[in-house]
């Protein structure tokens, strides 16, 4: 639970009540959730759940486990399924109620403690390059934190989709970028990407960028984008104000999309989860997407894995077995 906002030390295992299914949810038995940055920003007062404050302010925004109860009118789940999903909090606990539809089965050949790596990041790079990028067989998409969570979803969907991907990401990432199939891999503490993305598309551009920094990488982004082609802004880690010349994106006639899944309406994310469902879902099964787990950490050990989030070191999820 988050007692108060602030560092990590106001993060607390607490026992609170379970939580109890409406007619169209079910109860999850959390076997491990993920850290994302929502986390980070939640703790400290940044970023919060929608709807009113909760009385229990759990973090946590993916689970992975198995269904412990279900409501009067779900039909199409039972106790026992191993399932995934992403909720808007709650997830950092050893019980999630969730909507039915939200709900994803845990692929073959991935275990259910693994699969927690899955849903947030790999729906969020999804609906960004596919959904509002319009990413498809044979166009180019530019990403940036390559080694982040959604970095490596975004590799791995965009090569099971036949696009090009080019990423950015420090040094220290490089390798583990190429090794997922990236095409061009810029390492932003050497090389300017704008002139990296120039020659790599001899002066066209990318169809779709997917950017999670923000700051002064919007003007770059403008740069690179092609005509008609569209930014997708997914976060804000290098800053929250943007400058940029307006007069550069008239011309290209290009779509600046902000986007986010979590304060999004239950019809919407139903879509968003039943498109996951049906489009992304099978390429687990067949071995052509995998989650990147970078590190685990208990949930006593919580308060830890936020200190090693901040220090923006890991390359794919960092998960929390519950």
């Amino acid at each position: 639970m988050i007692t108060e906002y602030g560092n990590e030390d106001v993060l607390e295992v607490q026992e609170v009540p379970d939580p109890s299914p409406g007619p169209d949810q079910v109860v999850v038995g959390v076997t491990a959730s993920a850290m994302n940055r929502a986390d980070l920003l939640q703790r400290v007062g940044q970023y919060p759940a929608p709807g009113p404050k909760p009385v229990h302010e759990i973090p946590g925004l993916e689970y992975s486990g198995e269904i412990v109860t279900v409501g009067s009118e779900v039909s199409n789940w039972s106790v026992g399924d191993a399932v995934m999903g992403i909720v808007s909090g709650g997830a950092m606990a050893e019980m999630v109620v969730t909507h039915e539809r939200m709900l994803q089965s845990v692929p073959r050949g991935i275990s259910v403690a693994d699969a927690a790596a899955i849903p947030e990041v790999f729906m969020t790079a999804h609906d960004a390059l596919v959904t509002q990028g319009t990413l498809s067989s044979g166009g180019r998409a530019l990403v940036h934190a390559g080694a982040s969570g959604v970095g490596t979803a975004a590799i791995q969907i965009a090569k099971a989709l036949g696009a090009e991907i080019a990423v950015t990401c420090s040094s220290s990432k490089v390798a583990a970028c190429r090794d997922l199939g990236a095409d061009l891999v810029v390492d932003y503490t050497q090389q300017d990407f704008v002139e990296a993305i120039e020659g790599w598309t001899e002066g066209v551009g990318v169809d779709v960028v997917l950017d999670v920094v923000g700051g002064d990488y919007l003007a770059k982004n403008v740069q690179c984008v092609k005509v008609q082609g569209r930014i997708v802004q997914v976060g804000v880690m290098g800053g929250p104000m943007a400058s940029f010349a307006l007069g550069a994106l008239l011309p290209k006639r290009a779509s600046l999309i902000g986007t986010v899944l979590r304060s999004r309406p239950i019809e919407q994310k139903i879509e968003a989860n039943q498109r996951f469902v049906s489009e992304l879902l099978p390429r687990f099964d067949d071995g052509s997407l995998k989650p990147v787990i970078d590190s685990r950490f208990s949930l006593d050990e919580i308060s830890e894995a936020h200190a090693y989030m901040d220090t923006n070191a890991n390359i794919g999820k960092i998960l929390i077995d519950i």
